[in-house]
């Protein structure tokens, strides 16, 4: 049995995904994920050398040591996105960091109602 997320439980998830990051909450956000997720960033070459985390225990590793080199951080939801039959979840919103923000994507994919990967896009500064 399948545990799928109907539109109404996207909704939800991309909101307590805002107010977690907003707390800066990473165990939160780490707690929908399998343990083998796959997320992508350009962000994370910044702070791991690869575009490309795997697994839960290096994905926790990379956002706390990016949570740690920022002094503030707020993102505000635009639009969340949801494709039911495809499980997948876009999330557009404004991200702020020390003061400077830009918009952002986020498409998360889901299996069984977990987060199996992620990927994130950067627009331009605001």
């Amino acid at each position: 049995m399948t545990d799928s997320l109907n539109a109404e439980r996207m909704q939800a998830f991309a909101r307590d995904w805002i107010a977690n990051w907003n707390r800066r909450d990473v165990e939160a956000v780490l707690g929908h994920f399998t343990d083998d997720p796959v997320f992508i960033s350009p962000l994370a070459a910044t702070i791991t050398g690869e575009r490309e985390v795997r697994g839960k225990e290096a994905l926790r590793a990379y956002w706390k040591r990016a949570s740690a080199q920022s002094t503030s951080l707020r993102f505000d939801l635009i639009e969340a996105i949801c494709d039911v039959p495809a499980q997948t979840l876009v999330v557009f919103y404004r991200a702020e960091k020390d003061g400077a923000a830009r918009t952002a994507v986020e498409i998360m994919r889901f299996e069984d109602g977990r987060q199996v990967s992620g990927e994130a896009l950067y627009g331009a500064a605001l």
